[in-house]
């Protein structure tokens, strides 16, 4: 856990958050459950506690209390919030570890390796190169690694190979695709060794103590892996673990822990009895100007600052459009992890973008200049509408209609399909079209009939319904102002009203619903 939050840990929150509340509104009676923490363990915590002249515990605090602020900040609607130094979760860890035990699965041995302070593991011969001025380093992340030989307890790890390589090849388990393909490339050419879960307490004492043997501290990748246990109540009475929210759906982590997630996570629910997370999907990193983000080089983006000039929703709406192209992240380095490239600039014309095709667009189409000129035309529903333009081809208003119609399926198909991105896409295309059927009609203008601007004005308002439902997983604030001013109630904010279905038969009634100027948006 580092010691300030920067832009990337801002977008592992928004992504997973996003996922949680689209899940809320396609599936609106099935309780979500959404675990947000801080894993606060670990030599790197120690040496930093030490520096600041602080007891670990109460330096930890200091840090987990601003990333619960970050979350908080970003509205993002985690329903737990679990820390690694609370009891729960000592508590786990601790008959985790005592079931492997009684298993036979953790023994003594003595151990060589090479260890990372920075990433807080052992590396093999294979996995480390010599750089020219590093040293040793990890041929994953490029972090500097040292030659250590200590007595350690050892997880049996390389049993459960075939079993997980059997697991992945049967499905992509992974997302994207080529990191599912990775996970087995690994397995078969690199099979699985013994893993360390143990380090001698002289060397790190901030931790959970092995059971039975305080000379010895639990492996800090062994405990905070288990935070998605200790989060829903592990161990669970009897079978209530499906109730408490596993298996889950869904796990979102950066490529450089993928290994952690796939490999030793899985051996550890396997050995357990308990059936494998949902999926993985994994997510590439931010650089700044081409480099990683780094206190010592000044080019930290600070998460709070940037939603304090743009606004929570614009940063939020910005990393889900950029960093939800999980296929094709673009940026590839030297330790062969894709990059994302943060730009103020970029945010900035994100920023413009969303204002102009969507704040614009609302309060234009409620101007009471167009409201009163609709006004003066007899009421129709958007069947009829529809039915009236259907042989007008270049109609931009029946060209409006069938791109609002068709676009929820689109957006759900990129949703399920886990692209962000595209999802958004879709939005920002019928955005685009709306205000170019706006532009096209001119409902300001005296010379167009009354009928034709209450035409648009009626589908430009169907439209705004919309896109303002399949926003609030990503912009809630916006939307939800967007859906007020509207008159959309609570409970119609949810997928099933967008469905086509739904659209058939709320456009065959006239809506009666009268809709008056709009407050700004952002």
């Amino acid at each position: 856990m580092p010691v300030n939050p920067h832009i990337g840990h801002l977008y592992s929150l928004v992504i997973a958050d996003v996922f949680a509340r689209y899940r809320r509104v396609i599936e609106p009676t099935r309780p979500v459950k959404f675990l947000a923490g801080t894993d606060e363990h670990g030599l790197k915590i120690q040496k930093a506690a030490q520096a600041k002249g602080l007891p670990p515990s109460e330096f930890c605090d200091m840090l987990s209390s601003r990333f619960k602020k970050l979350a908080e900040k970003a509205q993002v609607s985690n329903t737990v919030f679990m820390r690694t130094t609370l009891p729960e979760h000592h508590n786990t860890v601790e008959s985790v570890w005592n079931a492997l035990m009684e298993k036979g699965l953790i023994y003594t041995a003595t151990y060589s390796g090479w260890y990372s302070i920075t990433d807080e593991c052992f590396y093999t011969e294979a996995q480390i190169v010599e750089d020219p001025t590093k040293g040793m380093i990890s041929r994953e992340t490029g972090s500097a690694v040292e030659q250590h030989t200590e007595v350690n307890y050892m997880f049996r790890l390389s049993a459960f190979n075939g079993s997980l390589l059997a697991h992945y090849q049967s499905g992509e388990h992974v997302f994207p695709p080529q990191q599912n393909a990775f996970t087995v490339q690994a397995l078969e050419q690199k099979p699985l060794e013994d893993l360390s879960v143990s380090r001698p307490s002289s060397r790190l004492s901030w931790g959970i103590p092995v059971p039975g043997d305080p000379e010895q501290t639990i492996y800090v990748w062994f405990d905070a892996l288990l935070v998605y246990l200790s989060g829903i109540g592990y161990p669970w009475d009897g079978d209530k673990g499906l109730s408490a929210g596993w298996p889950v759906d869904l796990q979102i982590i950066g490529k450089d822990i993928l290994r952690f997630h796939a490999h030793y996570l899985p051996a550890i629910l396997q050995a357990l009895d308990l059936p494998l997370q949902g999926r993985l999907l994994t997510h590439a990193h931010w650089t700044v100007d081409q480099q990683k983000m780094s206190k010592s080089v000044g080019n930290v983006a600070d998460p709070f600052e940037a939603m304090e000039e743009f606004g929570v929703d614009v940063v939020r709406f910005y990393l889900s459009r950029v960093g939800g192209r999980f296929r094709d992240d673009t940026g590839k380095t030297i330790n062969h992890f894709f990059r994302l490239h943060w730009s103020r600039a970029q945010l900035d014309k994100h920023d413009r973008e969303i204002q102009s095709q969507l704040g614009n667009l609302l309060m234009r189409i409620t101007s009471p200049k167009i409201g009163n000129r609709a006004s003066e035309a007899p009421a129709q529903s958007l069947a009829s509408i529809h039915a009236e333009l259907t042989d007008k081809h270049d109609s931009p208003i029946l060209v409006l209609l069938d791109a609002t119609k068709s676009m929820p399926q689109k957006m759900r198909a990129a949703m399920d399909g886990l692209e962000l991105g595209e999802a958004l896409d879709q939005v920002m295309e019928l955005l685009r079209v709306t205000n170019k059927s706006i532009n096209d009609v001119a409902p300001w203008s005296k010379n167009t009939a009354v009928a034709e601007v209450y035409a648009c004005r009626i589908a430009s308002l169907e439209a705004l319904r919309i896109a303002g439902i399949a926003l609030q997983p990503f912009m809630p604030g916006v939307a939800g102002r967007l859906l007020d001013a509207l008159c959309v109630p609570p409970d119609e904010r949810i997928w099933a009203v967008v469905e086509e279905t739904a659209l058939v038969e709320r456009w065959a009634v006239v809506s009666e619903v009268e809709i008056q100027k709009a407050e700004r948006l952002f």
